[in-house]
């Protein structure tokens, strides 16, 4: 029940911090595009990699930290279902070009950053 604790509070935390930055995006940048999606999903692919990549090599990283940093903080702050949604949305308004384009940059992004994440990590670690 400790770790199921964690991992709740982890995500309480991760929720919070999505839905500042994507407010935050959203404001500054306009509704033109759902720039505070994409974000949280390319920073949290980034920090998933560099997380996993640290935790897995340090033995002093408990599996409890572990799995409250990624399945509970990160899963909190990344948005999934968000960016299927406004995707669909996009493609449901004809609106083919702006979908495809988020989709793409999406994808590619958070892979991108999900790679330099376990690069940082590899680095922190010597691994």
């Amino acid at each position: 029940m400790a770790r199921l604790f964690w991992i709740c509070l982890a995500g309480a935390a991760g929720t919070a911090a999505r839905y500042f930055l994507s407010g935050w995006l959203a404001r500054a940048a306009g509704p033109s595009f759902p720039f505070g999606t994409l974000a949280v999903n390319v920073i949290g692919s980034f920090l998933l990699g560099a997380t996993m990549q640290f935790s897995l090599s340090v033995w002093s990283f408990s599996p409890t930290l572990r799995v409250a940093l990624t399945s509970g903080l990160l899963g909190g702050f990344t948005t999934y279902s968000s960016f299927n949604y406004e995707t669909l949305e996009y493609f449901q308004e004809g609106a083919w070009r702006a979908g495809c384009l988020n989709l793409s940059v999406t994808v590619a992004s958070c892979l991108v950053a999900g790679m330099l994440g376990v690069w940082i990590g590899r680095l922190l670690t010597g691994g």
